[in-house]
């Protein structure tokens, strides 16, 4: 019997977790070498970066990102599920922030009131802002890659433009930013609101509704061969249209979060890039709702490494690149999952 390298349709979960980390661990390995050519000391630089990310305070702020993460890495997620691609994350987290500073400096209301209407405005604003490219995209076949990418910029210039002059804040405390917001989501521990939580029950529910109802199961065959759904009766375009905006709401959530919990102010840059990053979290996640946990944790823990690596005098593109190496590695590693080594009988 001759070895020969086969290529099968799925990977096994072993083996797609085997492959995850042994990604991981070459890609920090590379860039360590990348460091120590540059004229760093790797060793050094990661005794820091754990000492920092994994003390107190570092731990508040991994906690800090981890949110925002979940829930855009959600975003992503849950529209892969339906077979589309959500790139503007980014716009609905801003347009999410947006709505909930709304009703946060001119509602006028108790914060038990506010907060929940906040929170219902953030998910709203997201919803409203998918809702042009999951229209398009479900009666004209409009490709949700381009417009959902295009209104991200829409999103960004409307928040700089109401946070640098309609809503600039009166009092002139800060510069480029509205009053700060008189309601604010409770810690849940030292820094880390209540967001967090809110963020894990969310992928927790979503993960048991696509695996154990009917809803879920009809997305999941729309998603994997939306001709076949068709063809056995299912509303593909129905799943297509709720499950786009199920993505944007989440997505403006997390802006509404962000503003109210971490914030508490709306200004340009708010994002942080979480709407784009959470593209990545979901591809580490392989679309998978409970997956989104653990590929946000991870990319918290770069983003604040990041930000010791650039106290130790590391320059930001450095940074990016070890991220970049880290999704590089990863998209190999998930292709190699899928081969095995099997024998093959003689001819």
């Amino acid at each position: 019997m001759a070895l020969r390298v086969q290529r099968f349709p799925s990977a096994s979960p072993s083996a797609a977790i085997a492959a995850r980390a042994v990604a991981i661990v070459l890609a920090l390995v590379t860039a360590g070498l990348l460091l120590a050519a540059a004229g760093a000391q790797p060793i050094r630089l990661g005794q820091q970066v754990l000492r920092s990310t994994f003390s107190g305070f570092g731990i508040e702020d991994v906690g800090l990102l981890v949110t925002p993460l979940i829930l855009t890495g959600l975003s992503v997620a849950v529209a892969l599920r339906i077979g589309a691609w959500n790139i503007g994350a980014e716009g609905q987290f801003y347009a999410g922030a947006f709505a909930a500073t709304g009703i946060a400096l001119f509602v006028p209301g108790p914060g038990v009131v506010m907060l929940p209407a906040m929170f219902v405005a953030g998910a709203l604003g997201g919803l409203i802002w998918i809702m042009v490219p999951t229209l398009a995209r479900a009666y004209a076949d409009v490709s949700e890659l381009i417009t959902t990418l295009l209104l991200n910029f829409v999103a960004t210039l409307l928040v700089y433009y109401v946070s640098t002059g309609p809503w600039l804040d009166p009092g002139g405390h800060a510069l480029a930013t509205t009053a700060r917001l008189k309601h604010d989501v409770p810690e849940f521990f030292g820094l880390v609101h209540w967001g967090f939580p809110i963020a894990v029950l969310l992928a927790v529910t979503l993960a048991v509704a696509f695996s154990f109802t009917h809803w879920g199961y009809e997305v999941r065959i729309a998603g994997s061969n939306a001709q076949a759904a068709k063809y056995a009766g299912m509303p593909f375009r129905r799943h297509l249209i709720v499950v786009m905006l199920l993505s944007g709401a989440i997505a403006g959530i997390a802006g509404m979060l962000e503003v109210a919990g971490t914030v508490h102010r709306l200004q340009g840059g708010i994002s942080n890039n979480f709407g784009y990053l959470g593209i990545m979290v979901a591809v580490l996640a392989r679309g998978s709702c409970i997956g989104v946990l653990a590929g946000a944790a991870l990319m918290a823990v770069i983003l604040n490494s990041g930000i010791v690596l650039q106290t130790q005098g590391v320059n930001t593109s450095t940074v990016l690149a070890i991220t970049g190496l880290i999704l590089f590695f990863t998209a190999i590693g998930d292709e190699l999952a899928h081969f095995k080594i099997t024998r093959s009988q003689p001819a």
